[in-house]
């Protein structure tokens, strides 16, 4: 079998240029519009701890996001074909980054998914599942960080 390529072309403008470029450090914004073709734009903006818009999205978040997503995806795929039926499904996922100053890099992701099944649903498969979708996740095989899931199930109430 042959490998399928996908690119995902995105453009990221800068907006932030307030008047003097980058004359100097202090004199210009971090804002940004993070742009895939017929979608919504995404405001972005560096951490606030790195002289960013605290009310934008930033490249950390959005990684975090994305190993999130890419999980649940994955996780609501193969619960589906393991006979796992799925109602409900929020994780509140927390991502770690070392900032060295000049440089830095996460250390882990922990994924905290909390997944609602129905009573005729088995809770150990559905805990198991986590395992498969962590393996088949793009994201998470993209990372050189441990990406870890710590998930809880709730059966849903008859």
């Amino acid at each position: 079998m042959s490998d399928k390529q996908h690119q995902y072309p995105v453009q990221v403008t800068w907006t932030g240029n307030r008047g003097e470029g980058t004359r100097t450090y202090q004199g210009y914004g971090r804002e940004h519009e993070v742009q895939v073709a017929g979608k919504p734009a995404i405001a972005g903006s560096s951490d606030a701890a790195f002289r960013g818009d605290d009310s934008k999205h930033n490249p950390e978040d959005l990684l975090v996001a994305s190993l999130s997503s890419c999980h649940m995806l994955w996780y609501l795929h193969l619960a589906a074909v393991a006979g796992v039926v799925v109602t409900g499904y929020v994780d509140s996922a927390v991502g770690t980054l070392v900032d060295r100053g000049s440089d830095g890099h996460f250390t882990e992701v922990v994924l905290r998914p909390q997944v609602t099944i129905t009573p005729d649903s088995d809770p150990a498969r559905a805990v198991a599942v986590h395992e498969d979708a962590h393996h088949a996740c793009f994201i998470a095989n993209s990372v050189n960080f441990p990406v870890r899931c710590e998930p809880s199930i709730v059966i849903e109430s008859p």
